[in-house]
């Protein structure tokens, strides 16, 4: 191997080290306990260190971001076998919530925190964003296009659907069905009936 290539590798490597780190003591501390520090001492490096390769946290959060909406995509492209495209379209948004349920943090970091957005604003395009909603319209305009659901601008009724699913599982990321004392199991049964509920009212 050429030593630049073995360099190239080593310096993949580091990133890939810290970036293992800060996910791990996100997931385990929250956003705001992951610094600099913390992952510097976990993988016992100096922060000088980290900073030859992230120059702040938002970049290094940016890529766990990222990370996290591979795995989302990860799991809505197991529906291409779906042919119809409304029970695609029901598919994705059960895949959503459950995602949302089982990931919260991932979730929080992708969809409600402000931190990813600085270095979001840096990119030419939000690649990752804009993989997830491009495959949701994508199975509206098949909808639309096959008239399974009420006609309009396929633009506006991906948001619509996006921002219904976001609403709820928004409530339950940051707690708000706690202070109702629902059990888990109904929450699940009630977001499933209200997507359901509402993609209902789409059929044509």
């Amino acid at each position: 191997m050429a030593i630049k290539e073995r360099k190239e590798r080593e310096k993949q490597d580091m990133r890939n080290l810290i970036i293992d780190s800060a996910t791990g003591l996100f997931l385990k501390l929250g956003y705001d306990k992951t610094s600099i520090r913390t992952i510097a001492e976990d993988i016992e490096y100096s922060p000088a260190t980290i900073y030859l390769y992230f120059k702040d946290k938002d970049e290094i959060f940016y890529v766990i971001h990222e990370n996290a909406f591979a795995l989302l995509d990860k799991e809505f492209r197991k529906h291409d076998v779906i042919e119809n495209h409304f029970e695609r379209l029901a598919a994705i948004c059960s895949t959503y919530i459950n995602f949302a349920l089982k990931n919260p943090d991932y979730y929080d970091l992708m969809f409600i925190m402000r931190a990813p957005l600085s270095q979001i604003a840096c990119e030419e395009t939000w690649t990752a964003g804009n993989c997830a909603f491009d495959y949701l319209l994508d199975t509206i305009s098949g909808c639309v296009d096959e008239k399974l659901i009420k006609g309009g601008d396929k633009f506006l009724l991906a948001m619509s659907v996006w921002s219904f699913g976001h609403g709820l599982v928004s409530l339950y990321v940051r707690g708000r069905f706690d202070v109702m004392n629902m059990p888990e199991d109904v929450v699940k049964d009630m977001l499933d009936k209200a997507v359901a509920n509402f993609l209902n009212n789409l059929k044509a």
